[in-house]
């Protein structure tokens, strides 16, 4: 009698099981107030470790077309607490900075996408997880693809 109740509380943990798996989701809360969830699920690549993920974080602002322009701020990695999934979290933009070049002040404004400040973040590329990524309503999250060349080059001794 004790084995079928194993027996039994095994085949039901075990069917619970897939429900965990099919919606991976379920580990990221949803977003605060103010706050919007993106998520992108990459696809599967031959041989992930060879790949990353840039994650871009802005806003289209209209512009004048000839200065650059860029948001303070950052991207933070947080670990989901009892999962150990890694989410991006942008708080606030900070501030639009630029150039000030001289620009023709008649020249039309064009809308251009401005992104925050600083070096290319880069992820790890994981197709089994989504990346989920928490930002203030009205930013958007873009991304980019990285992959190596297959060969190590060597370098010349100097």
């Amino acid at each position: 009698m004790r084995l079928v109740a194993t027996i039994a509380a095994l085949v039901v943990w075990g069917m619970a099981l897939p429900s965990h798996a099919a919606d991976p989701l379920q580990a990221f809360p949803p977003a605060e107030a103010g706050m919007v969830r993106h998520v992108l699920q990459l696809p599967k690549q031959a041989d992930e470790s060879a790949v990353k993920v840039e994650l871009i974080v802005g806003k289209s602002v209209l512009l004048d077309a000839q200065n650059r322009y860029f948001f303070g701020g950052r991207i933070q990695k947080e670990d989901i607490k009892g999962w150990g999934y890694p989410r991006y979290v942008v708080g606030a933009l900070g501030h639009m900075a630029g150039t000030q070049m001289a620009v023709d002040p008649s020249a039309p404004k064009v809308e251009r996408f401005v992104a925050l400040a600083g070096e290319p973040y880069l992820i790890r590329y994981n197709s089994r997880l989504p990346v989920v990524v928490y930002v203030p309503e009205g930013t958007e999250v873009r991304y980019r693809i990285w992959k190596a060349e297959p060969q190590a080059k060597p370098v010349a001794k100097g």
